[in-house]
């Protein structure tokens, strides 16, 4: 496959160059100096903003300086500041800094600029609150011998990547203000397009991706007036859609809302009263930039104790740079006009995730006048347990039933968008994920990186046989905007009407398909609309 590929852009007139043992790039803040292995140039710890730290804390993105000499590129930079699974108290996880607006880029090596290859740029997961664009799990290499340039890239986290605060928000009133974790995503993508042309890539054909609050950026992104141009195709894994979670607080009490009764600013207030910060002047926003970083991170803690004020807000609706969110955007039809691929995994999470109910009866009568159509979509003949009924409930609420959503948004738009559904689960890893495949369970898929998935099972011939397959579909669809290609089950166009989409079944099959969700999906939403509707009375 590699050789074909290598022929093809011999055949296409792309330029291919001698190999050199140090890869060297001329961006337009300088030379970069990155490291070859395997057919593949990798650049990492890339800066494309200034460290955001001292007075820049919650500040916009800040242009960089021109360097001398080249810059190193042969490592990963810092990881965004933040606790860390299970982290101690006064410290944050090692590794990670509030300096950490880095990006990394794999190329093919036998490319020059100009190659005009396409672009991948994803955005991680991990709550708003960790995660990065570092790791053997996200590698691009795969990606680049498929031919595709491919970034990763950092973005500010817990409350130094989502804050306000009344002084804040009035100083600098050029800036925006709120998602600091949203500007570093676009500040990224525009340094993508300044500088992209330089390893080969195409700043015309930039598709972002990205998986959990990934995936919710990936729609914000579509949504955010300040990102239009950036890109030009999208894929959400387990992202989402639907106001209440991860989206749009408001920035002001006064536009509070029945999701998000507590305003960002009043939770900026309360962060700053858990360490002795009285007042919202100007003073009181100096003594919160002088708090150490470990402070700031504050162990990701988002109250103040068991049941205590909120000190964390998420992603914030400022009204400038967050007009709105992404459902209302949908419902209205005023995203980009781009392809959209979208998906969601089969058991994404169990337990008390969306409710607290504890038995299969308290569920259904959540569903008011849709209690029996609920319980025949999920448990028909009452035999299931009550653990597989939550978890398919809290998939369809939280991912599928939203992701069908925005899919039906774009496509009644005209552009061309394509559910796919990932129900695989290896061999050895049937026992811990008895229900189906969970959250963040295609990403080593993706990226055809199987020996560093999470738990790191042994590889089976039919995980590589997936693997090729859904890298072959994301490749494909950066390219065109078409996921299909030769060799790959056939991926049908989602539409309305036909409901047709790409299961990814239990034993690896790829097989296009009515939505076999469809009963599930089609009460959660009248619940969706249900709780809406009791919402806007206050009920």
């Amino acid at each position: 496959m590699k050789k074909y590929i290598l022929g093809l852009l011999v055949l296409l007139g792309v330029t291919i160059s001698a190999q050199e043992s140090t890869p060297k790039v001329k961006t337009k803040l300088g030379v970069i100096r990155g490291v070859y292995e395997d057919g593949v140039d990798s650049f990492k710890g890339i800066p494309f903003a200034a460290p955001p730290v001292g007075e820049f804390r919650w500040r916009a993105p800040q242009p960089l300086s021109h360097w001398e000499g080249e810059l190193d590129a042969t490592e990963y930079g810092a990881n965004c500041a933040q606790s860390g699974w299970g982290g101690a108290p006064g410290t944050i996880s090692e590794g990670s800094s509030e300096d950490c607006l880095y990006l990394n880029v794999w190329k093919p090596a036998y490319v020059n600029s100009g190659a005009n290859l396409p672009v991948m740029v994803w955005i991680h997961g991990g709550g708003f609150v960790g995660g990065s664009g570092s790791g053997a799990g996200i590698a691009g290499d795969e990606f680049a011998k498929m031919g595709v340039v491919l970034i990763t890239i950092n973005y500010r986290l817990g409350r130094l990547g989502h804050f306000a605060f009344p002084a804040l928000s009035a100083e600098h009133p050029e800036e925006h203000k709120g998602s600091y974790a949203y500007m570093d995503q676009i500040a990224a993508l525009q340094w993508v397009q300044k500088n992209i042309a330089a390893f080969g890539g195409n700043p015309d054909n930039v598709t972002i991706f990205g998986f959990s609050a990934g995936g919710v950026s990936v729609h914000s992104l579509m949504t955010i007036p300040d990102a239009k141009g950036l890109f030009h195709k999208a894929i959400s894994e387990s992202g989402g859609a639907r106001d209440g979670v991860l989206t749009g607080r408001p920035i002001k009490e006064e536009n509070a809302s029945a999701f998000y009764p507590l305003s960002a600013e009043t939770i900026g207030i309360n962060f700053a009263k858990k360490h002795g910060i009285e007042g919202t002047d100007a003073d009181a926003l100096t003594n919160l930039r002088a708090l150490p970083v470990e402070e700031i991170v504050d162990s990701g803690q988002e109250t103040d104790g068991e049941g205590g004020p909120r000190i964390y807000s998420g992603p914030i609706l400022d009204g400038k740079l967050v007009t709105e969110t992404a459902e209302s955007a949908y419902n209205a039809g005023r995203q980009m006009q781009i392809p959209l691929m979208i998906g969601s995994n089969s058991a994404e999470i169990g337990g008390s995730f969306v409710n607290n109910s504890k038995t299969k009866e308290e569920l259904f009568s959540l569903f008011g006048e849709f209690k029996e159509e609920a319980q025949a979509a999920y448990d028909p003949d009452g035999s299931k347990a009550f653990e597989e009924v939550i978890t398919k409930f809290n998939t369809d609420w939280v991912w599928g039933e939203p992701g069908r959503f925005a899919a039906r948004a774009f496509a009644e738009q005209g552009e061309p968008t394509f559910i796919y559904h990932f129900g695989f689960v290896p061999e050895p890893m049937k026992e811990r994920m008895k229900y189906g495949a969970g959250h963040g369970s295609e990403v080593g898929y993706v990226f055809n990186n199987l020996d560093a998935r999470w738990g790191n099972p042994e590889t089976t011939p039919e995980d590589k046989k997936v693997a090729e397959l859904m890298n072959g579909y994301w490749v494909n669809f950066a390219k065109t905007g078409n996921p299909n290609g030769d060799g790959l089950p056939n991926w049908p166009v989602y539409t309305k009407n036909e409901g047709e989409i790409m299961d990814i079944q239990l034993d690896g099959e790829a097989v296009g398909k009515p939505d076999p969700r469809k009963a599930r999906l089609d009460v959660v939403e009248k619940g969706v609309k249900l709780r809406n509707k009791l919402q806007s009375r206050g009920i």
